[in-house]
C-alpha cells in the first residue's frame, strides 16, 4: 500500500468533517473491496475514515411496517438476527451466504451497497424489496440507487446510515455462485406484496436489474412455472470466462424458479 492517515470517529458528524476535510478520503467499512484495491495500487486514497467505532451505524430493528439494518451491520449479524429471521427470513439467507466466514465477519451491508459490485449479493435484495437506503442527508429509494458498473446514487462526502426494509408478504433468494469467491454468477430475489412481486437480479450484467417481465407474470400466478416460455435477452447481459452471457440469460429463469419456490416454503 502506499501512505494514508488513518482516523477513527465515534459519531457520524465526526466523520462527515474528516471527509470534508480532504480531497482524497475514503470511508472505510468492513474493507472488502477497498484494502486488496489498495493493496495492488488499484486505489491510493490519502486518507481512511474507519466507521466501526460509530455505534450509531450498527444494530437492527423490526418495527410494524420496517425492518431497519444499521450500516455497519454485518453479514453474519443480519444472517443471525431473531428479527431478520422472522420478518424478511430470505434476508436472512441471503447475508448467510455471502462469500465466507472470514468476509461474513467483516463485511457490512452499508458497505456492499456503497461500493455496488455487479455480482454482490445484498443489491439484489434491496432493489426488490423496494428498501429506502437512508444517508446522513436524505432518504434514497431503491430504483433510483444503483446506478451503473459501481456507481450509485451517492454524493461526494454522503454516507449511508441505515437501510430500511419493507416487509413482504414472501420472499426468496437463489443464486448460482462462483465455487472460489462465492460472488453471484446469477442471484435472483423475489418478493411479493400486496401490491405485486417484485424481482431483482444480480451478477448478470454490470448493474443490478429488475425483470418487468417475470414480474407481471407472477404477480398473475405465483407459481415457478409462471415464468416458463418467457425468455431473456442475453444481448446486455456480461459474458467473461465464468459463464457466457447465453447461460448467464438460462440461469436467470432457473434461479427465479428456485427463489419462488424458496418464497413459497416461507409463506
Amino acid at each position: 500500500m502506499r501512505s494514508f492517515a488513518y482516523h477513527k470517529p465515534e459519531s457520524v458528524p465526526e466523520a462527515l468533517a474528516l471527509l470534508a476535510g480532504t480531497s482524497e478520503g475514503r470511508p472505510l467499512a468492513g474493507g472488502m473491496t477497498l484494502l486488496p484495491t489498495m493493496k495492488q495500487r488499484l486505489a491510493a486514497p490519502e486518507a481512511l475514515i474507519d466507521l466501526s467505532r460509530i455505534a450509531a451505524l450498527k444494530g437492527i430493528a423490526a418495527g410494524a411496517s420496517v425492518l431497519t439494518i444499521g450500516a455497519m451491520t454485518r453479514h453474519v449479524d443480519v444472517a443471525r438476527s431473531p428479527a431478520v429471521v422472522e420478518t424478511i427470513p430470505a434476508l436472512a439467507a441471503l447475508a448467510g451466504g455471502i462469500g465466507d466466514p472470514a468476509v461474513r465477519n467483516r463485511g457490512t451491508i452499508g458497505g456492499s451497497l456503497a461500493n455496488n459490485d455487479p455480482a454482490a449479493d445484498y443489491p439484489a435484495a434491496v432493489l426488490a424489496l423496494g428498501a429506502t437506503i437512508v444517508t446522513n442527508a436524505r432518504r434514497i429509494a431503491a430504483d433510483q440507487f444503483f446506478r451503473g458498473l459501481f456507481e450509485t446514487a451517492l454524493q461526494l462526502g454522503e454516507l449511508i446510515t441505515a437501510v430500511d426494509f419493507p416487509p413482504p408478504l414472501a420472499a426468496g433468494y437463489a443464486k448460482a455462485p462462483n465455487p472460489a469467491s462465492r460472488y453471484a454468477l446469477v442471484g435472483v430475489f423475489v418478493a411479493r406484496f400486496a401490491s405485486g412481486v417484485r424481482i431483482a437480479v444480480t451478477g448478470a450484467g454490470p448493474v443490478v436489474f429488475r425483470v418487468p417481465k417475470f414480474e407481471a407474470a407472477l404477480t398473475s400466478r405465483f407459481d415457478p412455472v409462471a415464468v416458463d416460455g418467457i425468455a431473456i435477452d442475453p444481448t446486455t447481459l456480461n459474458s467473461d470466462i465464468h459463464a457466457e452471457a447465453a447461460f448467464r440469460a438460462h440461469l436467470i429463469t432457473v434461479m427465479t424458479k428456485r427463489a419462488v419456490a424458496a418464497a413459497l416454503v416461507t409463506t
